[in-house]
């Protein structure tokens, strides 16, 4: 199976999301609770997303330090799991998504590398984990995707979510 381009377009610096937007995203994307099953079901949704695109991804989702869903599609590989647990250590972090930390930053003319003074063998501030923000309780987890350019990354995590939390 290969990756097809049409499914996952590259994106123009145009429509690239601001600070706000992706701040708002984060506020809409809140869940009433995330159990096992949760997380059974929105890893099972995107493994289905990513096949429908033949997107070359691997996808994970953790809540307070464990693991509940991990999957590794056609097409990804080792890299793509290092990826994954550098994004979620941001959000872990930061209790924002990896792309608007990265997106903070650069909107203040500088970049996370320089900024937080972080190990960037241990942190990266690349689109593709989000928060598992639950209602009245906080940010608990993160949803990762890693294997697409990392805007890409980010919007399929969103869409995702956005599906999720709709039909709930």
């Amino acid at each position: 199976m290969t990756h097809n381009p049409e499914l996952t377009p590259k994106f123009h610096p145009e429509l690239t999301p601001g600070v706000e937007e992706l701040e708002a995203q984060e506020r809409r994307l809140v869940f009433k609770q995330f159990t096992h099953d949760d997380a059974w079901e929105l890893g099972s949704l995107l493994v289905e997303m990513a096949r429908e695109r033949q997107a070359p991804v691997a996808i994970d989702i953790h809540r307070a330090g464990q693991q509940l869903f991990h999957a590794a599609l056609p097409g990804s590989t080792p890299d793509n799991d290092a990826w994954i647990a550098r994004k979620r250590r941001v959000v872990e972090r930061y209790g924002s998504s990896s792309y608007l930390v990265g997106a903070r930053h650069r909107a203040k003319g500088t970049t996370f590398e320089e900024s937080s003074r972080l190990d960037p063998d241990t942190y990266a501030a690349h689109g593709g984990s989000f928060p598992i923000n639950v209602e009245g309780v906080g940010v608990i987890g993160a949803v990762t995707v890693s294997g697409l350019p990392q805007l890409q990354d980010h919007r399929f995590v969103v869409e995702a979510l956005e599906h999720f939390l709709t039909k709930r």
